[in-house]
């Protein structure tokens, strides 16, 4: 018999199914371990080898954990919600469920394409997953449960009292007995003090106004990213460069009214429970530097120049500072460009200025500008605060390095004392409205460079604060603000309130009606409220988001349904919310749906949430740090104060898989640009277009060191190129004398490349639907008539045309040596460059591990008793391979396998006693084959839950050793003797053997030097 992948995966691939072999059980009496997978957006262009690998990774803990006896929870599903779905449905019409459906399932969409889809796909390498458990975020049977949530979120305040989240019944309770005085809560900041009197007396509507600057999930006007080009607002790790990650559109700041998330309230809890994981420190960092705790105070400086004189209207620019202790050295202060005060205070000398920076500003993402500390920007407002103890004037610029929503979104600039500030000063320096930098530091040179330093810091020229260090300085600088009720000591948190609308179609709709402009939830035993048609997917023609296209959205709240928006009526029935929830709304709380996937009436039981807990192991990409696992960790932390997750942790380990790179393949096109200016400008563009596109062989240009890996680079212009341009154009010497030839890599599909030899097939690369522009381009090729393109290792991308697809590696070798590659191609948590021609070894090692098992004529297998090598070969694996898997080391792992299969081949072992174990030891890497071992060794059943072998140390005990003999230093002969031999033993052995007595010619030595287990050495 033969070894057939093919043949033995589907065939066990179908008995894992019809067996239900990996189902795990909510009420097991085997100890429980849940394994999770961060799950996939299933997107048209389905797997490429570089997304299995986490999943590899975490199937093989998976099944080695069911040898261990563990009841194995290893479920899977789609975050089946998302921008390019809508995007698609754009384009092309097709409705979104439509086509997720196909990109999840397989089949063909309505445009011709045929999709593999995700599930064929992920089920063809063999993966132990409980598809029992499978879930879809935009099933309606899923986002019923998140909306439920969101609707617990709606009802809820923090009360910091309690550090926890509470029915916002009890603060209503609070409001009718002793108004909010002395309630300590996370709210809006500008929330306004009352008694229980007034709040008894306020309208309803009003009271509900109130308790929405209270609500954990509330409605607020908020500056966001908005992206005109996608008709969406985005979050922050959605853009990239100041653009939009899909679709490249401009991003601008915008202020909008939006559902947010108060996930501030949990800040500290946030950070605090970092401590109490087993996460990477590099993603435990980034989320700490999100949160961003700072320790200061909060100093209110009154504005001198506005038109009011009365005292009530007077108004305050609110800074936060963690330096109190520099007061004394505010030069001048910096507000953000969006700040609400920017149109209030400044003068009408500057409003043409300010105004054409705020806009200029506003097409900058927070992102962008937080990253740029090389650019200086900004311009005066005019206006002037009063110092709150000097009472001198202090001028008042705004610049984009200060952000709206960190802090208060405004600054003290202390130039001595920060290099931002110190920057902005001296690149202003002189101009009407920056001061001359103060220096309040004792014994300190800030002719250069500003003093950064608290340590040793001694305050100078600063009144009251003169001589104290930093700690004296900013308690007394707090002490003397609170006395003039203009600051207070602060903690403050970078970590914003997080935006919850999105104007898309493509989302969970939200349960919530309108009454009198103000939200309603509706009941949980109303929901789900389900997603409805629309005949379009964009915006409406007055700028409603696309649900304002349904015909069916409105809330009859009589009958408790959706009906038709004509019979809006606002007494009986109501406008329905017209935003959806981000794409993270379904993604925060998905590992507990997985508990108890079925549950009509709960997202999962308590005796679920009881038995599983929380994730044990969770794989994933790091690019979550900000995003996904700190939402995740929010709503966890959320259902734990509600009573219904049991963990304040949803996560106990994180492993961030590293990226898989492809290999991407590049021709180099020649274009010209025009070396002398002309007149007629429109002339030159007209020549230029009649000059055929020309590529240029890789190594022609190496030769000359111009390839800089597919970036724009200029070249001479040689007699080749020369010849070409005059061939198709005939133009002028005195013209292709003025043309200056520059390079410019474009990224060619590895369809039309020969692997081997890098050769371009270029008749098929002009033929490509991909470079119809390009059919009658010339070609520069080596002196043998080959082009020949160039390499760079990329992220693996379908834009890069450099995708390796899972299929084809299946189809050709079979998914255990997919399996088996990818663990073997380095450390789990590295990226790692893919290179296919690796893979046939690993086909080898399969075929040489079938041949301890069988032959052409059948099964080999014996009952013989094991050697000594065997066992020791068997035992050494056993050990290293159980400790690499819980160390993540799998790479080594597979090592191991190669060095073990290649000693049994070599001892010809064809022993049951060590060929069954083997098999089971290999299983988590290769199971499908392992399973077919398994079986034909006479076992019933699948091996996938046989106990793991046990390592036992005595095989690996050596008791003998092989002694080099040596005389006088040189090395003469071996022999192997007992390890318990005592010194004299030894000596009395060696001088009786022939060979000593042959070398020492009757002559004795003078020593006889003996180390047991190492040397014999006789001197003399």
């Amino acid at each position: 018999m033969k070894y057939n992948p093919n043949e033995i995966e589907a065939k066990w691939q179908k008995y894992w199914l019809e067996n239900q072999t990996f189902k795990a059980e909510n009420n097991a009496t085997k100890p429980k371990y849940y394994v999770l997978d961060m799950f996939p957006y299933p997107s048209g262009a389905g797997l490429h080898v570089g997304h299995p690998l986490g999943y590899i990774a975490s199937d093989v803990y998976s099944r080695y954990k069911r040898h261990q006896g563990f009841n194995v929870l290893h479920p899977m599903g789609y975050d089946s919600f998302g921008l390019p779905a809508e995007q698609y449905a754009i384009q092309t019409g097709q409705r979104p469920e439509d086509t997720t459906s196909v990109n999840i399932d397989g089949g063909t969409d309505k445009e011709g394409n045929k999709i593999a889809g995700y599930r064929k796909q992920l089920d063809k390498i063999g993966f132990s997953f409980d598809w029992s458990r499978e879930v879809r975020t935009s099933n309606s049977d899923y986002y019923k449960h998140t909306q439920w949530i969101f609707i617990q979120l709606f009802n809820s305040w923090y009360n910091k009292n309690s550090d926890k989240a509470e029915d916002i019944s009890t603060l209503v309770s609070i409001f009718e007995k002793e108004g909010n005085v002395n309630v300590n809560a996370v709210c809006d900041e500008n929330s306004e003090a009352f008694s229980a009197n007034e709040w008894n007396a306020f309208a309803k509507e009003q009271q509900e106004r109130i308790l929405l600057q209270y609500r954990l999930t509330y409605l607020a006007e908020t500056e966001v990213n908005w992206c005109p080009g996608l008709g969406t607002v985005l979050a922050n790790d959605e853009i990239v460069n100041g653009v939009s990650e899909r679709g490249g559109f401009t991003v601008v700041r915008k202020k909008m009214t939006q559902w947010s998330m108060r996930i501030s309230a949990y800040a500290e809890r946030l950070l605090q429970g970092l401590n109490d994981i087993d996460w990477n420190e590099s993603i435990k960092e980034s989320q700490r530097n999100w949160i961003g705790k700072s320790v200061g105070a909060t100093v209110s400086f009154k504005v001198e120049s506005q038109n009011s004189t009365v005292e009530s209207e007077q108004q305050y620019i609110d800074v936060f500072t963690t330096r109190p202790d520099t007061i004394f050295g505010v030069t001048f202060m910096t507000l953000a460009p969006e700040h609400e005060l920017v149109s209030q205070i400044t003068t009408p000398e500057q409003k043409a200025a300010v105004k054409a920076y705020v806009e200029k500003t506003s097409k900058r993402s927070e992102r962008e500008r937080m990253a740029d500390v090389k650019t200086i920007s900004g311009v005066f407002t005019g206006a002037y605060a009063e110092h709150p103890f000097t009472k001198e004037p202090i001028p008042v610029w705004i610049g984009d390095y200060v952000l709206a929503g960190y802090g208060t979104g405004a600054v003290m600039a202390v130039p001595c004392g920060d290099e931002r500030d110190y920057a902005f000063a001296n690149f202003f320096k002189g101009q009407n409205g920056m001061e001359e930098i103060i220096n309040i530091f004792a014994n300190v040179d800030i002719s250069e460079v500003a003093y950064g330093s608290k340590d040793t810091v001694i305050i100078a020229n600063s009144d009251f604060l003169n001589g104290l260090t930093y700690k004296e300085a900013t308690k007394k600088a707090i002490e003397e603000l609170e006395k003039l009720n203009q600051g207070k000591g602060k903690i403050n948190y970078r970590l914003r309130d997080a935006v919850f609308s999105r104007q898309r179609y493509w989302g969970e709709p939200f349960p919530v009606y309108y009454v009198n402009g103000l939200p309603q939830m509706i009941a949980a035993k109303h929901l789900p409220i389900i997603l409805p048609e629309v005949e379009k997917y964009l915006p409406t023609e007055d700028g409603q988001p696309p649900l304002g296209n349904a015909l069916v959205w409105a809330w009859d709240s009589i009958q408790c349904s959706v009906v038709s928006t004509q019979l809006v009526d606002n007494v009986t029935i109501f406008p329905l919310e017209l935003n959806t929830m981000p794409g993270w709304a379904g993604s925060s709380w998905y590992w507990m749906r997985y508990m108890d996937a079925h549950n009509e009436n709960e997202f999962a039981s308590k005796d679920a949430l009881a038995y599983w807990e929380n994730v044990d192991l969770y794989i994933g990409g790091s690019e979550h740090a900000t995003g996904h696992l700190l939402y995740s960790r929010f709503w966890n932390k959320f259902l734990k104060d509600k009573g219904f997750a049991l963990t304040e942790e949803p996560f106990k380990k994180l492993i961030n898989q590293g990226m898989i790179l492809g290999m991407s393949a590049f021709v180099y096109r020649i274009s010209f640009t025009y070396g002398i200016a002309s007149k007629d400008n429109n002339e030159i563009i007209e020549t230029l277009k009649k000059i055929p596109t020309v590529f240029i062989s890789y190594d022609k240009l190496k030769k000359n060191d111009q390839v800089l890996n597919g970036l724009l680079s200029t070249i001479k212009l040689n007699d080749e190129v020369i010849n070409i341009v005059k061939k198709r154009t005939q133009l002028s010497d005195e013209f292709l004398k003025n043309l200056v030839p520059f390079i410019s890599g474009i990224h060619a599909d590895l369809a039309v490349i020969n692997d081997g030899t890098n050769e371009l097939d270029i008749e098929a690369f002009k033929s490509h639907s991909l470079y119809a522009d390009y059919k009658d381009a010339e070609f520069i090729c080596e002196e043998n008539g080959k082009y020949i393109v160039g390499r760079e290792i990329e992220k693996m991308s379908k834009s890069k045309y450099n995708v390796v697809t899972p299929d084809d590696i299946c189809n050709e070798y079979g998914a255990d040596t997919l399996r088996l590659y990818e663990m073997f191609l380095g450390p789990l948590e590295q990226a790692k460059p893919w290179n296919t021609a690796g893979i046939s070894g690993v086909f080898g090692f399969l075929k040489k591990l079938c041949r301890l098992y069988f032959d052409d004529n059948g099964l080999i297998v014996t009952n013989d008793k094991p050697t000594k090598d065997n066992l020791k070969s068997l035992h050494k694996t056993i050990k290293k391979v159980a400790e690499d898997i819980e160390s993540f080391s799998f790479n080594t792992s597979v090592s191991q396998f190669m060095i073990c299969v290649n000693e049994l081949s070599t001892q010809n072992c064809h022993s049951r006693a060590i060929l069954e174990p083997l098999a089971i030891v290999i299983s988590p890497y290769a199971p499908h084959i392992a399973e077919e071992l398994w079986s034909l060794l006479g076992n019933t059943g699948s091996i996938a839950t046989v106990d793991f072998p046990v390592f036992e140390a005595k095989y690996l005990v050596e008791s003998e050793k092989e002694y080099p003999v040596s005389f006088n230093g040189k090395m003469r002969f071996t022999m192997v003797l007992p390890l318990d031999l005592t010194k004299e033993q030894i000596e009395e052995i060696v001088m009786k053997d022939e060979r000593t007595i042959k070398q020492l010619e009757g002559k004795t030595p003078n020593k006889v030097i003996i180390v047991p287990g190492k040397i014999i050495n006789l001197v003399g």
